[in-house]
């Protein structure tokens, strides 16, 4: 497996990666009109460009050796979009980790948490910040094993449906 940074030619790929990840998740919980509002803003090709060229956000990419299609991004964002929830003074907020949906189980996340942490720790940050959504039992397991632990319930807004989100926390 090869993990990499997101160049600006990756961003159809990625849009695409994210888009197919979300919707074999959680299609079934939101009307179309939401669930297109959503996509668009959050997994669109030129909503995926923009982070791309945003220097507090960092994409790193999973593929196969053979440099194959993507099969799993991990997205963080320094600060955290979360900061105002903890007493860290410097926290790293991750902000996406999907694997092919095809792929779950091969151990992409579990390379692409690994890297996020070692990212943290360069970085100096104190803490890492994610969100999950409550139904989302697996993840938040996941997640656990890392240390993460709940610090706040949140709002996750897919169009104009609301749903409660965990905020989780892993002190560094």
């Amino acid at each position: 497996m090869i993990l990499r940074p997101a160049f600006i030619s990756d961003a159809e790929s990625l849009a695409h990666l994210g888009r197919s990840s979300f919707c074999a998740a959680f299609e079934h919980l939101y009307r179309p009109q939401d669930l297109s509002v959503f996509l668009e803003e959050a997994y669109s090709a030129s909503a995926i460009t923009a982070e791309i060229e945003n220097p507090e956000i960092t994409h790193r990419l999973a593929q196969d050796d053979d440099g194959g299609p993507l099969t799993g991004f991990i997205k963080v964002r320094q600060p955290s979009g979360y900061a105002e929830h903890s007493d860290a003074a410097n926290p790293l907020g991750l902000g996406q980790l999907y694997c092919d949906p095809a792929r779950i189980g091969e151990g992409i996340g579990a390379a692409l948490i690994d890297w996020a942490l070692d990212d943290a720790r360069q970085r100096g940050c104190d803490a890492i910040q994610l969100s999950v959504w409550s139904g989302n039992v697996a993840a938040q397991r996941f997640y656990q094993r890392y240390g993460f632990a709940k610090i706040a319930d949140i709002d996750f807004w897919v169009g104009e449906q609301r749903d409660d989100e965990l905020l989780y926390e892993l002190i560094l």
